[in-house]
């Protein structure tokens, strides 16, 4: 059974791009460049909370809080960042997280211990915000909603982040729980698949 699944599971990887460039190219064709346009402004609206939440907002917190500086604290986690960017898994960039946390960064063993492995699995603050702004542009793909459709849409997208797996592509398989929730056409997310994959590596960074 084992064998049979390892077996399912590698062909599905295997196809998985063919198929996404697939259903890129037919809804390219249907709809024209526009797509095109529009995930690019997709792309750049993901990058820029990214960007705020990264440079901005975790900087400020770290210096008003500690006291430390932020880049000397980044400089000392580089290690586990470039990991994070090019894995684009927080489970596997935790053995070196910790490592980097205790042996670079100063922090207490008992603190990181605790924190890190929890923060991993219910502190994903980039796909928390990679859900909401993905599934609010494949609704509005799909069509107007109301305010109050956009709202529920935002905190399901939010609840769904917590606990995520810290794998690549668990946010997008936790957006199609989210968008099946709400009745959303769940197809829709192959469009995004087809620029995920620089997004997931920086919102796991």
């Amino acid at each position: 059974l084992y064998q049979v699944l390892m077996t399912l599971t590698s062909g599905i990887l295997v196809l998985t791009p063919l198929g996404v460039f697939g259903y890129a190219l037919f809804v390219t064709a249907a709809t024209g460049l526009s797509v095109v346009m529009a995930l690019l402004g997709y792309m750049a609206a993901v990058s820029l909370g990214l960007l705020v939440h990264g440079v901005l907002v975790l900087p400020a917190l770290l210096f008003l809080l500690t006291r430390r500086s932020p880049w000397a604290f980044a400089w000392s986690m580089r290690d586990a960042l470039g990991l994070a960017f090019s894995s684009a898994s927080s489970s596997g960039t935790l053995p070196l997280t910790l490592q980097c946390a205790t042996e670079k960064a100063g922090i207490p063993p008992r603190v990181a211990n605790f924190t890190l492995p929890l923060g991993a699995t219910l502190n994903m603050d980039g796909t928390a915000l990679y859900e909401v702004v993905a599934v609010l542009f494949v609704a509005q793909m799909l069509g107007d909603l109301s305010l109050a459709e956009q709202v529920v849409v935002a905190v399901t997208a939010l609840l769904a982040s917590i606990g995520a797996a810290g794998i690549p592509m668990a946010g997008t398989v936790m957006m199609v729980v989210v968008m099946g929730a709400v009745g959303m056409d769940t197809e829709a997310v192959l469009v995004i698949l087809a620029v995920d994959r620089p997004l997931d590596m920086a919102r796991t960074a």
